[in-house]
């Protein structure tokens, strides 16, 4: 501390009641709030004292330090206040991807969410009564009608239907699945586990690979509160195996007067085998086949918000409503609007044009081909030679936890160099306004654009070009650099 050129520099770091005085300051006041601006700006001078005090910077560096100290401000203030949750372009081809959101809503259901969002509206009042009513009655009318069964109610996620029907029908209570049923679902989440949590007596029946009807009606007791099916969302058994039909178990369960409860998963309410999916169960066909409850989620193969979706017998529902676990996973208005214009698209019977997630996956082939085509052509006029531009074949996946057997063909849009990682290109589109999420295989960028939506793209186009240019120019900054170095 006894250097003077240390005290020196000390001395150039300005009052922090200087810079606020500062006319470009006091905008980032008025845009930020004062507590803001002034935290940052403390952060940035007590960084440079230390720098000078370990001697961790040349002086050189303290000084330019302090030079670009507002332009460092401006920044971090700028990025404080903007929100970290942002659009990115999704040119991965998983169509449900867990780490992007998950379905993308459709134009209605994000039209219905503005309409609701900023203003009051009618969630617990009946209008025609004037009198309070339950937030889930229309949507519940709604639920029954597009799947066939006496009513039906929403909470926040499909795990927290598992758990809320399980607490509310068999706390205390043993509850059958089967061995090869005890799934794990993203983040770690066992049924097992639920089931624990829950209150119910796990009483697992047959064996992994193989369970028959006899193994459920040999495991049934007078403690028996539940037959719980759980579809394998995201995996399948092949080879030696064997699974009683849904139809053999509510007769079962009709029977020996036990429900039976389907966790479907994924929520899907249309055949897609036309689409080369074929082993998604459709909701409507469980509750058809005798099922006293099921529940899905309401943002994979639905296309809705995420929700927990369950439906089927008034009075199973009735006592889900009145467990005090409800208000604790209750949905909100912005919610019930999304899902309500998502279900309100398949009572249109226009599911298919409306909802992205089903129209990604419906997809025909030779549009796919239409499009792919008429960006190679963009992009073959815009970028350099060293770029090669090519359509190699390629899959898409449905993702989400859904289908993990099926894959959707296509044709990709492949971007490689002539010399050169093509990882650079990649990092900068992470970067890109909005960022664009593509796919890297053997050195080549794979764009898929099964699930670029059609309006994203002249706004993929740019950002492929504009990180074309940004990589060439680093290489050739790099190359220039390296010619100095060599010559002196």
């Amino acid at each position: 501390m006894n250097n003077p050129s240390r005290t020196q520099l000390f001395r150039r770091i300005p009052q922090v009641d200087q810079i606020l005085a500062d006319p470009g300051v006091q905008e980032l006041v008025t845009q930020a709030g004062r507590d803001l601006v002034q935290r940052e700006l403390t952060a940035l001078l007590d960084a440079v004292r230390v720098a000078i005090s370990t001697g961790e910077l040349e002086e050189a560096q303290i000084l330019q330090a302090l030079e670009t100290l507002l332009d460092r401000l401006r920044q971090r203030v700028i990025e404080r206040m903007t929100p970290k949750l942002k659009t990115v372009i999704n040119a991965t081809g998983v169509i449900l991807h867990t780490n992007l959101g998950r379905a993308p809503l459709s134009t209605a259901a994000t039209e219905s969410l503005g309409q609701v969002a900023g203003q009051y509206t009618n969630l617990e009042f009946d209008l025609s009564l004037g009198e309070r009513s339950t937030r889930d009655q229309s949507i519940s009318a709604l639920l029954a009608e597009q799947l066939g069964c006496e009513a039906g109610t929403v909470v926040n996620n499909n795990a927290a239907a598992v758990f809320l029907i399980l607490n509310t029908l068999a706390c205390g209570k043993e509850v059958l699945v089967s061995r090869g049923e005890l799934v794990e679902i993203g983040g770690s989440f066992r049924i097992p586990d639920i089931m624990q949590r829950s209150g119910g007596l796990l009483r697992e029946v047959g064996t992994t690979n193989r369970t028959r009807r006899q193994d459920y009606e040999e495991a049934l007791t007078p403690n028996t509160a539940l037959i719980l099916r759980v579809h394998p969302s995201n995996y399948r058994m092949y080879g030696f195996t064997e699974r009683p039909t849904i139809e053999e178990l509510c007769e079962l369960g009709r029977r020996r007067g036990v429900p039976l409860v389907e966790d479907l998963g994924s929520g899907c309410l249309v055949d897609l085998s036309p689409y080369g999916i074929s082993d998604e169960p459709i909701a409507q066909r469980s509750l058809a086949a005798g099922a006293a409850l099921i529940c899905f989620s309401g943002d994979k193969l639905l296309g809705g918000p995420q929700a927990g979706i369950i439906a089927g017998r008034e009075d199973l529902v009735r006592a889900l409503r009145k467990n005090p676990l409800m208000r604790m996973l209750r949905v909100d208005k912005l919610t019930y609007a999304a899902l309500e214009a998502t279900l309100l698209a398949y009572r249109r019977g226009t599911e298919l044009d409306e909802i992205p997630v089903l129209r990604m996956i419906a997809a025909p082939k030779n549009l796919l081909m239409r499009r792919v085509r008429r960006l190679r052509s963009k992009l073959r006029q815009a970028l350099p030679p060293s770029i090669s531009v090519t359509l190699p074949a390629g899959a898409s996946l449905v993702g989400g936890g859904a289908c993990p057997a099926a894959t959707l063909p296509g044709v990709l849009l492949g971007l490689s160099r002539q010399a050169g990682s093509i990882a650079e290109l990649e990092a900068f589109l992470r970067t890109y306004a909005p960022p664009i999420l593509a796919r890297v295989e053997s050195n080549e960028l794979l764009i898929d654009l099964r699930t670029v939506l059609p309006e994203q793209e002249n706004i993929l186009v740019a950002g492929l070009c504009a990180g074309v240019r940004h990589v060439e120019r680093c290489r050739t900054d790099k190359a220039a650099g390296q010619e100095l170095t060599d010559e002196s």
